[in-house]
């Protein structure tokens, strides 16, 4: 075994070494949210912080007043018509659906809220209310700021409402005086409400939008639960591409007593592309860390294998195969041949966009009986399989088929030098029975995924990039 190690060790950097010096161009993870997603845990967070109240409780009369003291002009006009209005309110208000647009500038993001409201009056002139449609439009900008003092977030500002987005209309026609007083109370607000808007709904906008940040904080950065240990994701830096919010993400493993035992980190944040065809969010993994969790989930082992009792077909190939290198070797073989199996990491990931594989290298060696401590030949394979990434539940799933060996050396032997390639059958046998369900056992929990559902999907669906892993919810 000694003597193999530095074979396989040299094979295994041979064989990682291009995807090594690709894995440093790009952030470890990236978390690509969408402008749907946005556009939902915003308007989420503003019915959290209650902003149609705050519309419902916007000062008409108070802000006409200011308005016209401000105004000289209007000042007496205003007196004329104020003392009509016995009571005056927003009856009813709307936020209608938000709108998540790219800037014209670089890592900047244009949010735009519309208002939809109903304002009443009541005066001594008529009996009835006089009703009055408001719809305005509230426009904040997203920016990414750095801080001297602290890490580098998004942040909302600029946010204003402009009287060119302002409607008013009267709802219901009454006498030539009372329509006369709704049109004076209207154009005296066209001016007014719109700062009136900004003072009071601003601020709740500003804290809509950090709660919904957090959240995404959050979420991009809770720990995944692996047996044994844990994936531990970090913020690395946030950024805007196009209508999106990006969070590139460094990576930690974990073992059970919560200690690291690898770290991916990266300090270039290159731009990797937005949620394909329009997807609500993508989460992207890098093939290095995929290949590290893996490892995590299948450690390096041996495998110990009474090969006659487990596959008695295989055994006797195995026999018959090495009778035409030694015959004298193959009568030494007894009921308790042994096979042992011993791996030096897990199967190491290739990602392409025409899909997965997976390369793993193994000593085998072949003893006659279980009482034996010299085998009679050492190998050192590579073995190929194709992997397959899917979803159940709430979880990903990773499987391996197919197994088949790319390369075969001869290490050591006991009974003569001979050509292992006539055995190649024979060896893929043993591999398909006894490593191919080993690796897969390892493997059928899964690696929970919550975000998924935290994000108000139902289902997933895992794809191959180059050099990537991809995860985006799927549509039945």
């Amino acid at each position: 075994m000694k003597m193999a190690g530095p074979w396989i060790v040299t094979f295994l950097y041979g064989l990682l070494g291009a995807t090594l010096v690709q894995a440093d161009l790009r952030p470890p993870a990236v978390l690509n949210l969408g402008p749907v997603v946005i556009k939902e845990h915003l308007t989420q967070a503003l019915k959290n912080h209650d902003a149609t109240a705050i519309l419902h409780e916007l000062p008409l009369l108070s802000a006409m007043r200011d308005r016209s003291g401000s105004v000289p002009v209007l000042d007496s006009l205003m007196r004329s018509f104020l003392r009509y209005i016995i009571w005056m309110k927003v009856t009813s208000a709307n936020i209608l659906q938000l709108a998540v647009q790219p800037s014209t500038y670089d890592q900047e993001l244009v949010i735009r809220i519309p208002l939809d409201m109903v304002a009443g009056l009541n005066t001594p002139l008529v009996k009835t209310m006089v009703q009055f449609q408001m719809n305005t439009e509230i426009q904040a900008l997203v920016r990414v700021e750095k801080s001297k003092s602290g890490p580098t977030r998004l942040n909302l500002g600029d946010c204003s409402s402009s009287s060119n987005t302002l409607r008013l209309s009267l709802l219901n026609k009454l006498s030539f005086m009372v329509n006369s007083l709704a049109n004076n109370v209207m154009n005296v607000l066209v001016p007014a409400l719109p700062q009136m808007v900004k003072n009071h709904l601003c601020p709740v906008i500003q804290q809509a939008f950090d709660d919904m940040y957090n959240g995404f904080l959050r979420l991009a950065t809770a720990p995944i639960a692996l047996s044994p240990g844990a994936l531990d994701f970090g913020l690395l830096s946030p950024a805007i591409q196009d209508n999106n919010i990006v969070f590139n993400l460094e990576a930690k493993l974990l073992d059970s007593q919560a200690r690291v035992t690898k770290w991916f980190n990266s300090s270039v944040a290159s731009q990797m592309e937005t949620t394909p065809n329009g997807a609500p969010f993508s989460l992207l993994m890098r093939q290095d860390l995929v290949n590290a969790i893996v490892d995590t989930l299948v450690p390096k082992e041996e495998l110990v294998i009474l090969l006659r009792f487990l596959i008695p077909e295989v055994a006797r190939q195995l026999q018959a195969d090495i009778k035409e290198i030694n015959a004298e070797a193959a009568n030494k073989l007894g009921p308790s041949q042994m096979v042992k199996i011993a791996t030096y990491s897990g199967p190491q990931i290739v990602l392409n966009e025409d899909g997965a594989t997976a390369a793993q290298n193994i000593i085998l060696e072949v003893f006659p009986t279980n009482a034996d401590v010299r085998p009679f030949f050492s190998l050192g394979i590579e073995a190929n399989y194709e992997a397959r990434f899917f979803t159940e539940g709430d979880r990903l799933m990773i499987n391996f088929s197919n197994i088949s060996i790319e390369r075969i050396k001869l290490m050591i032997s006991d009974i003569k030098l001979f050509n292992p390639e006539t055995m190649k059958g024979t060896l893929t046998k043993i591999l398909e029975y006894t490593l191919l369900p080993n690796v897969n056992g390892k493997l059928r929990t899964g690696i929970p995924m919550a975000m998924v559902r935290a994000l108000g999907y139902e289902k997933s669906l895992w794809s191959v990039n180059k050099g990537a892993l991809k995860l985006t919810p799927a549509f039945s």
